[in-house]
C-alpha cells in the first residue's frame, strides 16, 4: 500500500470537493416559512376580530395589528427567498434568524401597549360621545 494521500494538490492550492445538500434543508426552510405565515394568520384573525366586534380603540388597534401582520408576511417571504438562494448556491453561512423573532416580539409588545393606552384613555365612553 502507498503512504501517499488520496487527493494531492500543489502547495497553496485548494481542492474543490462537491458537497451534497440534503433535501431536509430545503424542507426546513419551507417549514420555517410556513411557521411564520401561521403566526401572521393568527395576527390577522386577531385584527379582524377586533375590527368587527370592537369599539373605537379596538378599531385603531386592528389597523396596527394588520400592519404588523402584513410586514411579517413580507419579512417571511424575503427571508425564505434569501435562504433558498443561499442553499442553492451552497452557501456555508448560518441560516439562523437572529433578529426577526426578537423584533416581532418587541413590536407586538408595543402594539399591545398601544391598545392598553387607547383602552384606558377611552374609558367607558360610548361611541366617543361623553
Amino acid at each position: 500500500m502507498s503512504t501517499q494521500p488520496l487527493l494531492q494538490s500543489a502547495p497553496g492550492k485548494r481542492i474543490a470537493l462537491p458537497t451534497r445538500i440534503e433535501p431536509k434543508v430545503f424542507f426546513a426552510n419551507e417549514r420555517t416559512f410556513l411557521s411564520w405565515l401561521n403566526s401572521t394568520i393568527i395576527l390577522g384573525a386577531l385584527a379582524l376580530g377586533m375590527l368587527n366586534f370592537g369599539d373605537r380603540p379596538a378599531f385603531i388597534s386592528a389597523f396596527l395589528f394588520t400592519g404588523i401582520s402584513i410586514a411579517t408576511m413580507i419579512y417571511a417571504l424575503i427571508t425564505y427567498h434569501w435562504r433558498a438562494r443561499s442553499i442553492r448556491r451552497r452557501g456555508q453561512a448560518g441560516f439562523d434568524d437572529r433578529f426577526g423573532p426578537s423584533v416581532l416580539a418587541v413590536v407586538l409588545v408595543v402594539a399591545v401597549g398601544v391598545n392598553f393606552v387607547l383602552r384606558i384613555g377611552y374609558g367607558g365612553k360610548k361611541d366617543g360621545k361623553n
